[in-house]
């Protein structure tokens, strides 16, 4: 089979590989649309994981089931399935202890493109499918699919671990597709005013149709400094970290109020340290809570946001901005994300059969 691969550090193009073989509790599945995640241009063009030589790349993206492994029960082939980007092995003891998303060792859910070929291939393989795949429901098109992979969950779950409640205000920094979708889940959280930090027109628009109620750009100036003369000095209750770099933590905590919390599913992909102001961080004990966290994959998971689209309670349309048809478009969506034009949210390539 074709995929396109990671050469190494900064060097990427299509390769030739053996079609993946399937264990008794896997898949194999064949793509019909795949998306780029920005994610893909810290693994190849930062090395923001270290090193990969001729790995397949890509982890977002749905298909239809060609084989499955003897012990597997709920799927079989010609089913159209959501695939999550993060696949943990469900029998793991981080599984049991709720970490699912770290079975095996730290971020080792995230398998796709980091620890085995990814999706941008003519067929992938998918570990423990009962407990990793989803039913795609009739009413998902394909590129709204590759929506529920990553950007849908990653957004959402910044707004668990900031923990957002009915009536918070939340500041929302970085309007990427990420943050967009965590603007999203503030409000159907109940936030009762979302500050959104963007400066793009097609990101504002986006988010304002989301639920963001206001916006600042960082480019006026700092962050926090305009959060609290918004706030009357008083801060956000909560903060979704969505974008940015180390440097985005200082603005965050200053921008927090006392007893508030900070949700970061934003992928760091340089820099060795992360700044926290001392003062600003009640020197050490201004209940200020940091909490950064990968995604959790799962069926159980896909499902239920699955169904949220399904029911037309979220509307992830808006986030495929660039829709190609064909593999031979692969590289410029892949180019596009790591450019990011100003029109650009997210580039999805459909498989044409």
């Amino acid at each position: 089979m074709k995929g396109y691969a990671m050469l190494k550090i900064g060097e990427s193009g299509w390769i030739e590989k053996d079609t993946p073989t399937c264990g008794p509790a896997d898949a194999i599945v064949r793509p019909l649309a795949v998306a780029i995640c920005t994610s893909d241009v810290h693994t190849l063009w930062e090395g923001a994981i270290g090193e990969r030589h001729n790995m397949i790349l890509g982890h977002e993206g749905c298909g239809v089931v060609v084989e499955v492994g003897e012990l597997v029960r709920d799927f079989k082939p010609g089913d159209r399935v959501l695939v999550p980007a993060i696949t943990p092995d469900w029998n793991s003891l981080e599984a049991q202890a709720g970490y699912s998303m770290h079975s095996g060792g730290m971020l080792a859910g995230w398998k796709f493109s980091n620890f085995k070929d990814g999706v941008f291939s003519e067929f992938f393989h998918v570990n423990d499918a009962d407990g990793n795949l989803a039913h795609m429901p009739d009413s998902i098109n394909p590129v709204d699919a590759c929506m529920l992979s990553d950007m849908v969950p990653t957004g959402f779950h910044g707004v668990e671990l900031a923990d957002v409640q009915f009536g918070d205000t939340v500041l929302v920094i970085g309007i990427g597709p990420v943050g967009l979708m965590s603007v999203a889940g503030a409000s159907l959280r109940g936030a009762s005013r979302i500050i959104a930090v963007g400066t793009r027109p097609k990101c504002v628009e986006a988010a304002r149709g989301y639920g963001a109620t206001e916006f600042i750009s960082y480019k006026d100036g700092s962050i926090a400094e305009q959060v609290l003369a918004m706030t009357d000095g008083k801060g956000v209750d909560r903060v979704i970290v969505a974008g940015g770099g180390c440097e985005t933590f200082e603005e965050a905590v200053k921008a927090l109020k006392p007893g508030g919390k900070i949700g970061n599913v934003n992928y760091l992909g340089d820099g060795e340290f992360i700044t926290i102001p001392r003062v600003e961080w009640g020197v050490g004990m201004g209940h200020k809570d940091i909490r950064g966290g990968l995604m959790p994959g799962g069926r159980l998971r896909m499902e239920k946001l699955g169904a949220l689209v399904a029911s037309g309670r979220l509307d992830v349309s808006p986030l495929s901005t660039h829709v190609f048809h064909g593999w031979e478009h692969l590289e410029e969506a892949l180019f596009l994300m790591r450019d990011k034009p100003a029109e650009l949210i997210k580039p999805v390539v459909v498989i044409d059969e």
